[in-house]
């Protein structure tokens, strides 16, 4: 098995805190992406709509 990964990730954005967040956690037990600071669950910034 050969896993690619070039390094790039898709932007993420909380929206409590209203940022980009660089360094997300995942949940190990349901995969779930969240901001470190806030527990929120994290968006796709080319899912927001903005701009």
């Amino acid at each position: 098995m050969t896993q690619v990964n070039n390094g790039a990730q898709e932007p993420l954005y909380c929206p409590t805190c209203e940022v980009e967040v660089p360094d997300p956690l995942v949940c190990g037990d349901c995969g779930a992406v969240i901001c470190r600071k806030c527990g929120t669950p994290l968006e796709k910034i080319d899912e927001l709509g903005i701009g």
